[in-house]
């Protein structure tokens, strides 16, 4: 077997192409990777696009700032008064309903109680029976009062003959015609009638005196029944409760058929036409609060000047309650408990730069905000914040007046330090 021997041949221009479309294959992928930088660049660097109508913006104002804190309230009676039972009873009817104008007298509603009603007839015959017994008293201390004067009549006129006696034995006995004992006897007997007539006297007048005391005591027992008479009957009368003031009544608290102790509140009444508004500032802020600050109250349907009477010294639920007297005439609608919203005005400032709150503007702060210029762009600026009101913020460094700037909230755009509108 015959071996064929095999020589590899060199071909120079297959290496050559080879390493042509190597650079050619490189080159192409350095120009694509280059491109592909480049529209990444301009990508990021593009300002990203926002519709005008999508954003709310504002304008820097130059002028007066007016610093106000608001609080939601209510309005309120300026007298409210809880009517209460003063006699204990059973509610038979209740003849008003709240919302219903009341005079001073307007029965509100009528109870019952048969066992007072018993007391009070009881209490009426105990005033007879006491003025039959001052009857029997008197006519017995009059009768003892003349038998002691009869008394005293009878010791009297014995005095007297004694005496004419007594004078005409010692004339006789000075003559002799009797005898000197005699005389001395009816002398004696003189004596005596005196003495017991002057014993009778005092008795006399101490008997009125003691009279008198018993008397006394008999009008006072029979005074203490009147009264107690007059107590009763002012409790029976009292079954008929009554308003007690003038106004409209916001409350019933009780049902018919409802047992009732004296004392129970049952309906609360107020004075419509005098109202004042109690708002509720958030803890936070009622420190600025003062008294004499004027207020403006928004009812819905109208507004009402006001100011500051009376700080709540206490916190309940994380806000104070603010006291407003109202001036001038309530509007349209006003009534008590009615929903309204308060602007207390804590200063003015003269002249200052302030604009609307931005969505994310703290007082006393620096933020970044978008301000609009004339190119359409919007650029982002540092800006320092100052006193804020309700709606309104103080400026102090980063703008000028009339400046544009975007207020809503704008977090999505703050990697961007333009946008386009």
């Amino acid at each position: 077997m015959c071996m064929v021997k095999t020589m590899d041949i060199k071909r120079p221009d297959l290496a050559r192409k080879r390493r042509i479309r190597q650079l050619l294959i490189g080159g192409l992928g350095v120009v694509t990777l280059a491109a592909v930088v480049s529209v990444i660049g301009s990508l990021e660097s593009a300002a990203p696009r926002v519709d005008r109508s999508a954003v709310w913006t504002g304008t820097v104002e130059y002028g007066e700032f007016v610093r106000e804190i608001r609080g939601p309230g209510r309005l309120a009676p300026r007298e409210i008064r809880w009517i209460p039972t003063a006699s204990p009873g059973r509610v038979e009817r209740i003849l008003v309903l709240p919302g219903t104008p009341v005079e001073s007298d307007t029965i509100l509603l009528q109870l019952s109680n048969p066992l007072l009603v018993e007391e009070t007839e009881e209490a009426r015959w105990a005033i007879a029976r006491t003025e039959a017994s001052l009857a029997a008293l008197a006519a017995e201390l009059e009768r003892g009062l003349l038998e002691a004067e009869a008394g005293v009549m009878s010791l009297e006129a014995d005095l007297e003959s004694a005496r004419l006696q007594s004078d005409a034995e010692a004339e006789l006995a000075g003559r002799g015609i009797v005898s000197s004992i005699q005389a001395a006897q009816s002398a004696l007997r003189v004596d005596q009638l005196e003495k017991r007539l002057d014993f009778e006297r005092r008795r006399l007048l101490r008997l009125e005196s003691a009279n008198q005391a018993r008397r006394q005591s008999e009008h006072a027992l029979r005074d203490q029944a009147r009264r107690h008479h007059q107590r009763l009957m002012r409790q029976v009368e009292d079954l008929a409760v009554r308003a007690g003031m003038a106004g409209v009544v916001q409350e019933i608290s009780i049902q018919e058929g409802e047992q009732l102790a004296a004392g129970v509140n049952v309906a609360r009444i107020a004075r419509p036409d005098e109202l004042i508004a109690e708002l509720r500032i958030p803890e936070t802020r009622a420190r600025e609060v003062m008294l004499g600050q004027a207020v403006r109250i928004d009812t819905r349907s109208g507004m009402i000047n006001g100011s500051v009477v009376r700080i709540d010294p206490a916190v309940r639920d994380g806000a104070v309650v603010v006291d407003v007297e109202l001036n001038g005439d309530l509007p349209f609608g006003a009534r008590p408990d009615l929903s309204v919203d308060g602007l207390i005005e804590l200063e003015r400032v003269a002249s200052t730069l302030h604009l609307a709150r931005p969505a994310h503007g703290q007082p006393d702060s620096t933020t970044r905000l978008f301000r609009i210029d004339a190119d359409g762009h919007a650029r982002q600026i540092p800006v320092t914040l100052g006193r804020a009101s309700v709606n309104r913020i103080e400026v102090r460094e980063g703008l000028r007046a009339g400046n544009e700037i975007i207020l809503s909230d704008t977090a999505r755009f703050d990697q961007h330090e333009r946008i386009r509108l």
